[in-house]
């Protein structure tokens, strides 16, 4: 018996050793996958060219070809704390309403109108396009699904389109029309919202400019960190990097026509904007995210820090400006990194959110019901 033992042990201690090991190199693979989404190497902190502040004017500063964006912030943080208030720590990631958004130049004042938190009236359905590499991570992430059920509650839904990840707008634009025109056609007015995470916005702006049939069935198009103007960040990088994203642990994505890289960047989107009008039936709504540098998760540091050379006044993946939608309503600035708005990788990987991805958190169950209730609310009062 006693000879036994020290085998027993070794045998023990290198399975002990083989699980450390790999789990030591699944969470090197995971951390060198989510790196390569932030479409740029590391890059040494300089001064930033325009440091952050929360005194810039919000309007004044965005670029003249976007003049006439409609200001309704003050309702939206109404909106948003009614929700908050309502829900509390009922559901995930609970802040303040104070800390979830973050007061930007002058905020217009209240309208002190009551916030209706009941049924939806319209039913709307946010169709969400989301950002590059989705369809890569997707089924890593194993997102909970709980900002759909939670919506249902109130007569709202929400649907998430297969677009690809590695793909150009014009190529998504495509898939995005095909996927609206095989959906039963409402019997009442158009329900869609049009959801667009990050480089998902261009994706949608291009595909309600490029397919006429699909605006009759599109209530709103709404931008979510969305890159509309571009990045910045995918000047220095190359297609190659985002490809990396092929390898991630589970990924079945396709390089598709390998154009999102170009697709991301200003030259591209600028040139693209300016021969492009939007078409004015349809309303146009701008949630940017503006976090403080606190709330910046620790493996975006790097890319922040690269795109504040430029612009300090960024979410660690888009500028501020470069997110808003020529014509359109500026719903809020919330106070989230790009991942943290959309992306839940705390929630169902804690220890990569532990380590890498720090401020995670948010809720956005209460955001995203706050969103819809928002859109509702003006597309009824704006057809008065």
């Amino acid at each position: 018996m006693h000879a036994s033992n020290p085998v027993k042990g070794s045998h023990g201690t290198d399975a002990r050793q083989s699980i450390r090991y790999r789990r030591v190199w699944w969470n090197r693979a995971v951390r060198s996958a989510l790196v390569a989404t932030c479409l740029s190497l590391a890059a040494c902190a300089t001064k930033p060219l325009i440091p952050y502040s929360t005194d810039t004017p919000p309007l004044v500063l965005v670029p003249t070809s976007r003049a006439g964006v409609l200001d309704k912030r003050a309702r939206f943080r109404e909106i948003y704390c009614a929700v908050l208030e309502a829900r509390g720590v009922t559901l995930p990631d609970y802040r303040p309403c104070e800390d979830a958004l973050t007061r930007v130049g002058a905020e217009p004042a209240g309208t002190n109108v009551p916030v209706d938190l009941g049924q939806s009236r319209r039913h709307l359905i946010a169709v969400v396009v989301p950002g590059i590499g989705y369809d890569c991570f997707k089924t890593w992430l194993k997102s909970p699904g709980t900002v759909t059920k939670h919506l249902q509650q109130f007569g709202y839904d929400a649907i998430m389109l297969d677009v690809g990840g590695l793909s150009s707008s014009a190529h998504n634009a495509r898939q995005i029309r095909d996927a609206i025109m095989a959906m039963q056609p409402p019997t009442d007015a158009s329900r869609l919202v049009l959801v667009g995470y990050s480089k998902g916005a261009p994706d949608i702006l291009e595909a309600v400019v490029a397919y006429p049939e699909i605006r009759s069935r599109v209530a709103a198009v709404v931008s979510v960190a969305g890159a509309v103007g571009g990045s910045p960040l995918a000047n220095d990088a190359e297609q190659y990097q985002a490809d990396l994203l092929r390898h991630f642990p589970g990924a079945t994505c396709t390089s598709g026509d390998g154009g999102a890289v170009q697709s991301l960047r200003p030259e591209t989107r600028k040139a693209w904007m300016a021969q492009n009008p939007l078409p004015p039936e349809l309303r146009y709504y701008s949630l940017v995210t503006f976090p403080e540098p606190e709330r910046i998760s620790s493996i975006l540091k790097s890319s922040y820090d690269k795109l504040s050379r430029v612009d300090a006044r960024n979410d660690s993946q888009v500028i501020f400006y470069d997110q808003v939608v020529p014509g359109s309503t500026l719903v809020a600035y919330v106070n989230a990194d790009h991942w943290a708005l959309a992306v839940p990788v705390a929630r169902t990987h804690t220890t990569i959110g532990s380590l890498f991805v720090t401020q995670n958190a948010y809720p956005r169950e209460a955001l995203t019901e706050a969103l819809l209730r928002f859109v509702e609310e003006d597309l009824a009062t704006s057809s008065k």
